[in-house]
């Protein structure tokens, strides 16, 4: 047993995938990261329960930091993209017999890690600039994964404060004729037209159906990753769309926030087509806000490149909660 709350435990659970790590020490970086399939598990206490018999070895960890793809009210969580029932934070804590646990939702922990990321950790999109996190101006983080996640980060006096929220249930920002015909689409098959049901996982593979009806073209079922690799016309076209359709959706974002220090984007798609978000039309789309062009034209935006992100901003979490100092604005 190792003395005081160390070490930590910290966990990034989406729908899919549930990734988890030990922080051993103060200072130290996430470490013996594993990555479970959340279907294998009856739910977070069991899938932590697992993580640790297979990796901790003598380790047991005092508190715990797990970041949810879902909402988190007063300690009540429930993953909005997988099939685990409402849980507590108090149930993980019995479980597990930690000392502290904090839930809260994945994005939440991703705004937590923006200002410990290094440069390396960030590409700019649409330009050269990258976001400056010296605490003058909120930042905003966002991503589509299994589902469409937005969080942002104030500055306050205190330090920083997250602000998580659902802004993946917005409706989507369609700004073309053809962005009109497949929300239309969209509204007819879903009964309505959320932001999350195209700019997701599950929603990159609608859109090509879509994109395919729409020219009268019969095709095979994809998924997000395979739309991702092949070059076929179709697919190609499906992330353009895809990308222009993030931008107005991310510009929205920004503005909402008041996101000066910059809009961040995370999930679990867009590192895998980097180079063609990029040279995509997201950028352009993020800064078409009639009369608040040259206000949003200075908000920069970037690509999170760093492989554990939320892991980063629950250690951030418990840092701040279990530190006797405040944190101070970086």
């Amino acid at each position: 047993m190792s003395a005081g709350p160390f070490p930590y435990l910290v966990a990034d659970i989406g729908g899919t995938n549930a990734r988890f790590a030990l922080v051993e020490e103060p200072g130290a970086a996430p470490s013996r990261v594993a990555t479970l399939a959340s279907r294998d598990h009856a739910g977070l206490p069991e899938a932590a329960g697992a993580y640790l018999a297979d990796n901790a070895g003598d380790l047991r960890p005092g508190a715990a930091c797990l970041a949810v793809a879902g909402p988190v009210v007063e300690g009540r969580f429930r993953l909005t993209n997988a099939h685990w029932a409402t849980d507590t934070s108090e149930r993980v804590r019995t479980h597990l017999g930690l000392e502290h646990v904090e839930v809260l939702n994945d994005f939440e922990a991703l705004a937590l890690a923006l200002p410990h990321l290094a440069d390396s950790d960030l590409r700019p999109v649409g330009g050269d600039a990258l976001p400056v996190r010296d605490g003058s101006a909120p930042l905003s983080v966002l991503g589509p994964g299994t589902g469409l996640g937005v969080a942002g980060l104030i500055p306050t006096p205190a330090g920083w404060v997250p602000l998580p929220g659902e802004g993946g249930q917005v409706d989507i920002p369609a700004g073309t004729d053809r962005e009109v015909e497949v929300m239309r689409m969209l509204r007819a098959e879903q009964g309505a037209a959320n932001a999350e049901f195209l700019l997701s996982g599950d929603g990159l593979a609608r859109l090509y159906r879509f994109l395919g009806m729409i020219h009268g073209i019969r095709v095979e079922p994809l998924t997000a990753a395979e739309i991702c690799v092949r070059r076929d016309e179709l697919c190609v076209e499906t992330i353009e769309t895809f990308c222009g359709l993030l931008g107005a959706f991310a510009g929205n974002a920004a503005l909402t926030l008041g996101a000066r220090g910059g809009v961040y984007l995370g999930g679990g798609i867009l590192p895998r087509i980097a180079d063609v978000l990029a040279s995509s039309e997201f950028r352009r789309r993020f800064d078409a806000k009639p009369r608040v062009e040259e206000y949003v034209r200075a908000i920069p935006t970037a690509l999170i490149v760093h492989p554990n992100p939320a892991l980063v901003g629950a250690t951030a979490r418990l840092t701040q909660t279990l530190s006797p100092t405040p944190l101070e604005l970086v």
